[in-house]
């Protein structure tokens, strides 16, 4: 079973930020060789985090415009159905911020 995206990328966001504290550590010294491999580390670390980010948002917009073309469909089909539920979202929004 494939883990949720959301605990990959908190993974994925715990390594490079692991990963750029050792850099941060360091010497600095750029003819340091382990600051070398750490900086270079971090560097790949940071790409593949931004990769699997874009990747994830990629999907969630690809979701939610099945959805919405869903729901278009759905009140088109059924526009009556559609205002009822439109006005029940609208009645529990307005409860929600009279409070």
């Amino acid at each position: 079973m494939a883990k949720p995206i959301e605990n990959t990328l908190d993974d994925d966001i715990t390594l490079l930020t692991d990963t750029l504290e050792e850099v941060l550590k360091s010497s600095g010294d750029p003819a340091d060789q382990k600051y070398l491999e750490l900086k270079a580390r971090a560097e790949a670390a940071l790409n593949d985090v931004k990769s699997r980010v874009s990747h994830a948002s990629d999907s969630t917009y690809y979701r939610a415009r099945q959805a919405v073309t869903r729901a278009d469909d759905y009140v088109h089909d059924k526009p009556w159905q559609g205002v009822g539920i439109g006005a029940a979202i609208g009645l529990v929004f307005g409860l929600l911020l009279r409070r």
